[in-house]
């Protein structure tokens, strides 16, 4: 995939067949739009007056063309109320007006940021850097396997910015692209198909991705996790031809500390069929993205590792197909885990906690982990609570649960905190073993009982949240900074949680 070259610079030369001017509301030119007005001989003020749809509300883009310049069209991009302008709407702004460039075929694109404006929420770098993270988001595309020219699908070749705070943006978009580009490979990996993005070659997908940037990858074999006693994790899938596997992801970017290092944890479900409770037929083919919480850890690993943070994290994800046959399990087995608990099975479409319950027990008994997030497509019960905006979010640590909201509010990702109680923790005790992998009310409070099954897999005083992303890692439409599709939710979150929970 090729993605269209961003910079930052302070002078306004750039060669550029298009230029993007912006425009507050009630169509108040910025300094520049009013430069760019005046050698026009007011042609800017004459279209917008001919133009009255256009009220420059955030991310409103309209396109002007002209003549006898060195540039041959003018984009100009509604920014709203500079007074409540925030990095949200910046990014909004910037993938529309991606989508508005590639309209119009704008191969060389030069946005004049310069000027003062009296903004309250944001500053110039913050401008000018979320402003270029929405248009590097939006232009992100999924066509491996299209056989057509690619290259007509966007003529989008290179953008740059010119800002006063060139030396800043720079610095910071560095970092930030970090994070996108491991939103990117989570999205690859969640829309790769079933038939190519298998447990085995995901895991070798891993390695190849990560070794280069000098992250640890240990791959174990079913035969490895047999002799661990993974019974959980293992039943799953069973049923299927292809083997199960357990990644592990290490970074240590900080040997110096004494910290324990922080555990994400992904489940992995490369398919999903439900098994012998088996799904209905409908939208079965979105089922390859049930692996998206472990796509959103290998992409949060790529994100630290690109940066060097300096920090020690422990990547884990469980990697199953989940299928019926004559070797799956089914409804009423008893399955033991590697944490030694028994499990009644009373619904083979309930995998997702088996997957993550041992990939848990394995992180605590091997890394011992202050914190762990796990994160999961795990219930469609969180997606009737929230739908598709939130992810829900159980912690077990107000602190933890802090630093979560914190991280996510400044990379604009939704996150809604969701009960733990021990109610939903006793609801998930079975009469006939340790536990069972349905609460007995069903779908009602399904993702509060989920959670609950696997508190029973932490230990000790361990600080640990759990993110159902089922709503939020597929789109079916087309969002701002996100082509319908998978989306790498939760990437640039935890990319943030490293920074400020372990980097400060």
């Amino acid at each position: 995939m090729t993605t269209p070259t961003i910079l930052f610079q302070k002078s306004d030369d750039a060669k550029a067949d298009t230029i993007v001017l912006g425009v507050f509301e009630k169509n108040t030119l910025s300094d520049m739009a009013e430069i760019v007005n005046d050698n026009l001989d007011g042609g800017i003020a004459a279209f917008l007056k001919d133009n009255t749809s256009f009220t420059a509300k955030s991310g409103q883009t309209i396109k002007m063309t002209v003549q006898g310049q060195s540039y041959n069209q003018i984009i100009l991009l509604g920014l709203g109320d500079p007074k409540t302008l925030n990095t949200q709407d910046t990014e909004n702004a910037g993938g529309k007006l991606f989508g508005a460039l590639k309209v119009a075929n704008a191969k060389q694109t030069n946005i004049l940021l310069n000027g003062s404006v009296d903004y309250k929420n944001i500053s110039a770098t913050e401008l000018a850097v979320h402003l270029a993270v929405g248009l590097h988001l939006k232009s992100y595309k999924f066509e491996k396997y299209k056989t057509g020219d690619k290259e007509k699908t966007s003529g989008v070749k290179k953008i740059v910015i010119t800002t006063n705070a060139h030396l800043e943006a720079t610095k910071s978009y560095k970092a930030h692209k970090s994070a996108c580009d491991g939103v990117f490979l989570a999205r690859d990996l969640i829309n790769e198909p079933p038939n190519t993005l298998h447990p085995e070659s995901y895991a070798e997908l891993v390695k190849k991705e990560l070794k280069p940037l000098e992250v640890e990858v240990e791959i174990l074999d079913e035969k490895k996790m047999q002799k661990l006693g993974m019974g959980a994790l293992l039943a799953v899938g069973q049923g299927s031809i292809r083997e199960s596997r357990l990644v592990i992801m290490k970074w240590n970017g900080n040997k110096k500390s004494k910290k324990s290092p922080l555990a994400l944890v992904g489940k992995g479900v490369t398919f999903d069929t439900g098994g012998i409770s088996l799904k209905p037929g409908a939208d079965m083919d979105l089922m390859k993205m049930d692996m998206g919480g472990s796509a959103a850890v290998v992409g949060a690993m790529k994100a630290i590792a690109s940066r060097k943070a300096k920090a020690n994290v422990i990547g884990i994800i469980g990697l199953v197909e989940n299928m019926p046959s004559d070797r799956a399990y089914r409804p009423g087995d008893i399955i033991t885990s590697y944490a030694g608990k028994t499990i009644e099975v009373l619904n083979t479409d309930a995998e997702g906690r088996l997957v993550l319950a041992d990939a848990l027990t394995y992180v605590q008994k091997k890394y011992n982990p202050d914190t762990i997030i796990d994160l999961a497509t795990l219930t469609g019960a969180i997606m009737v609570a929230l739908g598709y905006e939130y992810c829900g979010a159980f912690a077990n640590d107000n602190d933890l649960w802090e630093t979560i909201s914190e991280s996510a509010d400044q990379t604009n990702e939704k996150f809604w905190r969701m009960p733990l109680d021990e109610a939903y923790r006793k609801e998930m005790e079975s009469d006939v073993a340790d536990l069972k992998n349905l609460g007995s009310l069903g779908r009602w409070g399904g993702a509060c009982s989920a959670a609950g099954f696997l508190e029973h897999f932490i230990e000790g005083k361990t600080k640990w949240a759990h993110i159902d992303i089922a709503g939020t890692a597929w789109w079916k439409s087309d969002k701002p900074t996100t082509p319908k599709g998978g989306t790498g939710f939760a990437v640039r979150t935890l990319d943030a949680f490293v920074k400020n929970s372990y980097e400060k």
